[in-house]
């Protein structure tokens, strides 16, 4: 059995384990003997000194000792609440003060640890499990409470606008909840694989409102979703060009996706479409070539999600901050739109904490496909470049070019798109 672990410091909670604090554990017992030595050694090198007078002082010499006594089990009392600390600090779970006021009392029971019903376990040394929660979420207390704030074994509140704030501010994963959510009857769902290009009967819904399933939008229907901003023209699937998206190129960074298929050798069997997904047109695609793609979402500006799942495919809802829910060496392709790169951040760590993640996931001798990253300056092309060369991946397609902005300016700008191949380390 691997490490049993939920990631703490970007975000989740860990369940308890004796050996996280091994060393500090040893240092705290090793003092707490050698201190506890050293004054048993004095009593009693103190009293063979005074052998006579202990003789004929009975009562001094045992109140003595047992002075002496009390004060080494003080010590030994003081160094395990010393050691209990320390463990809650390294591990991080008691973050949140459940002892505040507001704290809604779902979260505090969610919270709490519960003890193995059979006690600690022999190989990985867990003695309790903690419930999983966003560290973050301390900074957002007050939200988390509201999210909270609900009856429990009653209806869900219609909260999604907070729960999406929440997330936002590295508050996950969110806390599980005990009660209903909200559910729709969704009539005239096409089958799969119609679905892909067709979700409903007819083409459309015909501003049906009683198939949706979100709120924080003005736009209550599928159909008028083509006009909003976040995705201009991706959630048309019969007009304009989202139908012909990765099956014909506009330009030469545009990849098709039967070419990159080609560069992995017919090994392609399950991607990892990872930033700038959409409404989940390359899963589309894909699944017309025998291939499973895992789409990643937030529904910041649109409802990607309930989207995609009408489609048929995959939506995974999950911040770019999170560490991906996936074990190791699992994808042949992970695709990262340099469109949703740009929300990772400026700075370069944050990006080589990115891209790490993605390497885990990616199998060796996988392909990793950067689809049109925007090099508006010479500093940023040079730091994806020098990243992806300390990976050391192989370089199967390399294409720079430029293409007019989407803004008002009218400028060219520099793009870089590339599918790289992982190798085999040792």
């Amino acid at each position: 059995m691997g490490s049993v672990s939920l990631k703490i410091g970007d975000g989740t909670a860990k369940f308890r384990r004796s050996t996280v604090c091994s060393s500090a554990a040893n240092i705290l017992m090793i003092f707490s003997v050698i201190t506890t030595n050293l004054f048993a050694l004095y009593a009693f090198t103190s009293s063979t000194k005074h052998t006579t007078n202990i003789l004929y002082q009975p009562n001094k010499n045992l109140s003595l000792i047992s002075e002496q006594v009390t004060l080494i089990l003080r010590e030994i009392d003081l160094s395990q609440k010393k050691l209990v600390q320390m463990e809650k600090h390294l591990l991080g779970y008691e973050s949140l003060d459940l002892s505040t006021p507001h704290i809604a009392n779902e979260l505090k029971l969610f919270l709490n640890r519960h003890h193995l019903p059979l006690g600690k376990d022999s190989k990985t040394g867990i003695t309790e499990m903690v419930s999983s929660v966003g560290h973050s979420c301390e900074k957002s207390s007050d939200l988390l409470s509201k999210y909270m704030g609900y009856k429990a074994y009653g209806h869900c509140p219609d909260d999604w606008s907070v729960a999406q704030k929440l997330i936002l501010r590295g508050c996950e994963p969110l806390p599980r909840r005990r009660c209903f959510a909200k559910t729709i009857s969704k009539v005239g769902l096409q089958p799969f694989p119609i679905s892909l290009w067709k979700p409903f009967v007819g083409g459309s819904i015909n501003n049906n409102k009683s198939i949706v399933n979100w709120s924080g939008f003005s736009c209550k229907s599928f159909e008028c979703l083509n006009g909003e901003k976040g995705c201009f023209g991706c959630f048309d699937l019969v007009n304009g060009y989202e139908n012909l998206r990765f099956v014909k190129s506009r330009s030469k960074n545009d990849f098709v996706v039967d070419d990159v298929l080609a560069l992995g050798s017919g090994g392609i069997r399950i991607g990892f479409d990872v930033v700038g997904g959409g409404s989940g047109s390359l899963a589309a695609v894909m699944a017309h070539r025998n291939v499973t793609v895992v789409t990643s979402t937030l529904d910041v500006d649109a409802p990607f999600s309930e989207f995609i799942a009408a489609r048929g495919l995959f939506p995974l809802f999950i911040s770019l901050d999170h560490r991906f829910p996936f074990y190791d060496n699992v994808f042949d392709l992970v695709r990262a739109a340099g469109s949703g790169l740009d929300g990772v951040g400026d700075k370069e760590e944050r990006l080589e904490f990115f891209m790490f993640d993605i390497d885990r996931i990616l199998r060796p001798g996988g392909l990793f496909w950067l689809d049109n990253l925007c090099c508006d300056n010479e500093e940023k092309k040079k730091v994806m470049t020098r990243l992806i060369e300390r990976f050391g991946y192989k370089k199967l397609k390399w294409v720079v070019g430029e293409k007019v902005g989407d803004d008002a300016s009218g400028k060219s700008v520099v793009l870089l798109s590339a599918v790289l191949q992982k190798p085999v380390r040792v």
